[in-house]
C-alpha cells in the first residue's frame, strides 16, 4: 500500500515537471521568433545596467544642443550626432556626411578607440533612436564591429530609475584608425549609382518618408526653401520610418515578428538602398533592416535633396508600389558564416490576368525629370 502510495505521486511530481517543461520550451519558442538576428545591435536599459558592471563600454550621448538637457547616463561623453553633417549650400543641399576621414578624426578627438565597444543613445523627444542610427550607420561603414543603441535612448534609462549625472566624461583624445580594407564604403552610395540599376532585380530601392512624400502630395524643400520635385525614386517601395515603433508615445522598436510582417516580400538576399530627405529619417530604417539581419544595406546619402532637385534630371514618379506578397526568409546564422536564407516555399503563380499584371514590372510612368 505505502509503495503504491510513494509511485502515485512520484508519477504526479514527473507530470509536473513535464508540464513545467513544455511551458518553458513553449517561452522559449515564442521568444525565439521574435528575436532579431542581429539582437547584439540593440540594448535595453535593463541590459545596459548589467553590461555597465561587467564590461567595459563606451556611452555615447549623441543628442544635438536643442535635444540636450544637460542630464546624462553616468560615464557618458557627449558626441552630437550633427558633428558628422554639413550643410553645402552651394550645391542646396543639407545634411552631407563629413566623409570617412573626417569621420574618424571626430572619433579620435571624442577618445574612441577602434576595438571599444560604444553604446549609443539619444531620446524620445528626437524620434527615439533616429539620430543615434546615422552615428550607427558611420561606424558600420568604418567596420566598427562592438556597437549598439540603447532602445529609447535617456528615456529608458530614467525608466528604469538608471543613476543621472550632469555632466558628461572627458576622455583623452586618441587616434581613430580604421584600416582601410575594413571601411565598407558600400554602405553609401549616389545618384548616378541608383540611376544605373534602375531596374536591376538585385537592387531594392526603399522610401522611407511619408506617403504623403512619397506620393508627392507633400513636398520636400532644398536648402534655400524652394520646393523639390513630387514623387519618388522610380519602382521604390515605400515604408515609413515611423512604422518601425510599436507606437508613437513609447518610440519601442517592434519584435522581429512584427518587423518581419511588415517588410514581407524585401528580400535579403538581395541589396536594399534606403533613402528620405537628407538620410537621417534612412538610417533609422537602415539600422531596423540590419538588426533583422540584412547585409548588403545602403543609405543614398543625399536622398530627395539629390534626387529630387529641380536642377538634376532624374526621374521621378508619383505611382506607389507595393512590396510582392512573399514570405520574408529567415536570415539563419552559424559560426564562421556570414549568413544564410531560409526562403521557404516559393510564390504562387498569380491566377488570373489582373495578378499577373500586379505582378509584372511596374511600368516606369515617369514625370517631369527637370522639375
Amino acid at each position: 500500500m505505502g509503495t503504491s502510495f510513494h509511485v502515485r505521486y512520484l508519477f504526479i511530481a514527473l507530470g509536473l515537471l513535464v508540464g513545467v517543461y513544455w511551458s518553458f520550451s513553449s517561452v522559449e519558442a515564442e521568444s525565439a521568433a521574435s528575436t532579431y538576428p542581429n539582437h547584439q545591435f540593440l540594448v535595453t536599459a535593463t541590459q545596459l545596467q548589467e553590461r555597465m558592471e561587467s564590461e567595459p563600454l563606451v556611452i555615447v550621448d549623441v543628442r544635438a544642443d536643442e535635444y540636450y538637457d544637460g542630464k546624462m547616463i553616468p560615464s557618458a561623453i557627449r558626441m552630437p550626432w550633427t558633428l558628422f553633417r554639413r550643410d553645402n549650400s552651394a550645391i542646396n543641399m543639407g545634411g552631407r556626411f563629413v566623409g570617412c576621414v573626417e569621420a574618424q578624426k571626430i572619433l579620435g578627438r571624442h577618445g574612441i578607440f577602434r576595438n571599444d565597444t560604444i553604446i549609443l543613445y539619444d531620446s524620445v523627444a528626437r524620434d527615439g533612436g533616429a539620430t543615434a542610427s546615422y552615428v550607427f550607420w558611420v561606424l558600420d561603414m568604418l567596420g566598427h564591429e562592438q556597437k549598439a543603441i540603447l532602445e529609447r535612448g535617456i528615456d529608458a534609462w530614467r525608466d528604469s530609475d538608471g543613476e543621472i549625472v550632469n555632466s558628461p566624461v572627458e576622455r583623452e583624445p586618441l587616434l581613430y584608425q580604421a584600416p582601410a580594407d575594413e571601411i565598407d564604403i558600400r554602405r553609401l552610395t549616389d545618384e548616378a549609382f541608383i540611376y544605373s540599376r534602375l531596374g536591376d532585380p538585385y537592387y531594392q530601392v526603399l522610401d522611407v518618408r511619408s506617403p504623403a512624400e512619397y506620393r508627392g502630395e507633400s513636398l520636400n524643400t532644398g536648402l534655400d526653401g524652394n520646393p523639390l520635385k513630387a514623387g519618388h525614386i522610380p519602382g521604390a517601395y515605400n515604408i515609413n520610418y515611423e512604422t518601425n515603433w510599436t507606437d508613437d508615445k513609447t518610440l519601442a522598436i517592434k519584435d522581429y515578428t512584427a518587423l518581419a510582417e511588415m517588410y514581407r516580400g524585401l528580400d535579403p538576399g538581395k541589396a536594399v538602398t534606403v533613402y528620405c530627405h537628407s538620410a537621417r529619417r534612412s538610417s533609422f530604417s537602415y539600422f531596423i533592416l540590419r538588426l533583422m539581419g540584412f547585409e548588403d544595406v545602403i543609405v543614398y546619402e543625399n536622398s530627395w535633396y539629390g534626387w529630387g532637385s529641380p536642377e538634376r534630371y532624374y526621374p521621378v514618379e508619383t505611382q506607389p508600389h507595393e512590396l510582392p506578397g512573399q514570405s520574408l526568409p529567415r536570415i539563419t546564422k552559424t559560426a564562421g558564416s556570414t549568413g544564410s536564407t531560409d526562403t521557404g516555399s516559393s510564390s504562387p503563380e498569380p491566377e488570373n490576368a489582373a495578378e499577373k499584371e500586379s505582378a509584372a514590372p511596374a511600368k516606369k510612368d515617369y514625370i517631369s525629370c527637370g522639375g
